[in-house]
């Protein structure tokens, strides 16, 4: 198999001072141009720094606590990366909208895909999307996959399950069809939860009203087993709904430590309801999130509000809990990947019980266009993709990219 090394390439320089002020900058630098931040008074941590601080003082005793972050390139040349994943400490998959799972082995692009999925209808929002590694991956290699293609029924989701072998992906079983979607709003984010279920997210399929039809798969978060089946404790008996009232829902990430569930979600478009209206979503068994019935700062009875909506729109095609204390000042926030918005935006939540509060919100890079999916390596870096060549950007040379945070040390 053919390779070729690609370089790494700094692009911006943070110190942890001017983390707090990274969304008041007065225009984005020149992303072919590392720019150092600096500030002579620093800012005051959030509440949930400090509090991450105390908790890891350990970690100062031990070993060297980073005093900023950086930006690297990791590959380059990929066409619409959606999703990214890791089964070892050296090996990432990608998958590319257009229907191709990719390997990234050391820190090099594989030339050949492991798998295309040749029924794929990758065009508009819809395609290959989403991959999630089973808990017991390391036993099993069991790899999941959803996707989108053309069927008797028009575009369907389909979710199904391969098996890794190192050089190559094989089918192994389909886990669950016929998911309505379209051309637009067709999810599809997986992702095993702390409790080793397998949830989906998915659209309405353009057609608003099924997101309110509990007998309908379609804007719905779902909860499945990993054989495929529905779980014995789901919300609604013989029911795969986890929960319901969703336009677009394209992330979905726990804080494990206490079981919380949290969510992002695309507003309306013009054509289905005022522009704007993102949504961080905090998530609970059966809840209704109220699309289409509500949206923006609109709230009904019945329904839960977002702890936070976007207007104007900035797209968010993904969601992170980031737990590691690699990157200790990020510790306890999340993070999504800005599409319109063009970005990566963090939130940093307060958790008290049964209640999540946003604290404060930042778009902490903005110099690289689109950004789709945003995962936590093993190694506690953050890694993310862009999607500049999906029509909807200008693509910049070598497009599209995968970037990762490191720490920085003095």
């Amino acid at each position: 198999m053919k390779e070729s090394r690609l370089p790494i390439k700094i692009l911006v320089v943070f110190t942890l001072a001017s983390i707090i002020l990274a969304a008041c900058a007065t225009a984005a630098p020149d992303p072919e141009e590392p720019v150092v931040h600096t500030q002579t008074e620093p800012a005051s941590p959030t509440a949930t720094e400090s509090e991450s601080s105390s908790a890891s003082g350990t970690q100062s005793d031990s070993q060297p606590v980073p005093t900023g972050w950086v930006v690297e390139e990791v590959v380059r040349g990929l066409e619409i990366p959606w999703s990214v994943v890791f089964p070892s400490e050296n090996r990432i998959l990608v998958t590319e909208r257009t229907g191709a799972v990719r390997a990234i082995e050391n820190g090099i692009l594989q030339d050949e895909p492991l798998y295309i999925f040749d029924e794929v209808r990758g065009n508009n929002e819809a395609g290959l999307m989403s991959l999630a590694l089973h808990p017991d991956f390391a036993d099993n290699q069991y790899v999941y996959a959803c996707y989108s293609s053309e069927t008797g029924n028009g575009i369907t989701d389909r979710i199904v399950r391969l098996i890794d072998e190192g050089n190559k992906l094989t089918l192994d079983s389909v886990i669950l069809d016929d998911i309505p979607a379209a051309r637009f709003h067709a999810g599809c984010r997986l992702k095993f939860g702390p409790d080793g279920m397998l949830y989906a997210t998915i659209g309405d399929a353009l057609q608003k009203a099924l997101a309110q039809n509990p007998d309908s798969l379609a804007g719905k978060i779902l909860r499945i087993t990993p054989e495929g089946t529905v779980p014995a404790d789901n919300p609604i008996a013989g029911s795969l709904v986890f929960s319901l009232g969703h336009r677009n829902p394209q992330g979905i990430d726990w804080d494990s430590a206490n079981n919380i569930m949290y969510s992002s979600e695309h507003g309306p478009s013009g054509f289905d309801g005022p522009g704007g209206g993102d949504e961080i979503n905090r998530i609970v068994p059966n809840g209704n999130y109220g699309w289409p019935l509500v949206s923006h700062d609109k709230t009904l009875e019945g329904t839960i509000p977002p702890l936070i909506q976007f207007t104007p729109a900035e797209a968010p095609g993904s969601l992170l809990f980031y737990d590691s204390e690699t990157l200790p000042f990020f510790t306890d926030s999340l993070f999504f990947g800005a599409l319109r918005g063009e970005g990566l935006v963090r939130v940093v939540v307060a958790e008290t019980g049964d209640e999540s509060e946003v604290v404060s919100y930042e778009k902490i890079i903005s110099d690289v266009g689109r950004v789709r999916d945003v995962a936590q390596g093993p190694d506690g870096t953050i890694y993310f993709t862009t999607s500049n060549r999906d029509g909807r950007a200008d693509a910049r040379e070598g497009d599209d990219k995968i970037f990762r945070i490191v720490p920085v040390f003095d």
